[in-house]
């Protein structure tokens, strides 16, 4: 037990992120921004891992491979529609992004929405609910709702 103990790592760095070792390798993927529970279970069936062993015990080369994946899921055979970007605006391809990215994309969406001044865009840009959500009752940022 003890032996075993040693060869976990604390800290493991995979697309820029921090994951604690003693997670399993399908929840502590989940941590990066921009896999969900489906894609690391895919990630983890493609690259013939256990899915609840433990992140600290992974080697180099199979963090490596992780990344690999991560960054191009069509070259290992993961379905499109597990990607987070299907049909990208700019270029029209099925992507999938994943940490700073994804979030760089997200603003640059909503941008354009504002620049192009659609229903969408003017929501945002007046902090309003985007999706159709009721606004009588709630979202109202910091006030209380009801009687007082």
């Amino acid at each position: 037990m003890s032996g075993k103990q040693e060869e976990l790592r604390g800290i493991v760095r995979i697309g820029e992120t921090d994951i604690k070792g003693d997670r399993k390798i399908y929840i502590g993927l989940t941590q990066i921004k921009g896999v969900s529970f489906m894609f690391s279970n895919a990630i983890c069936k493609v690259l013939g891992l256990d899915p609840h062993g433990k992140i600290g015990a992974l080697t180099d080369e199979q963090i490596k491979k992780i990344e690999d994946v991560l960054r191009n899921p069509q070259k290992y055979g993961i379905p499109s529609w597990l990607y987070n970007r299907r049909k990208d605006y700019t270029t029209g391809k099925d992507i999938h992004l994943i940490g700073s990215e994804l979030e760089f994309k997200q603003k640059e969406d909503i941008r354009r929405l504002i620049d192009i001044k659609a229903y969408r865009g003017i929501r945002h840009m007046l902090g309003l609910k985007v999706r159709g959500q009721r606004t009588r009752s709630t979202g109202r940022k910091g006030r209380t709702v009801g009687v007082v």
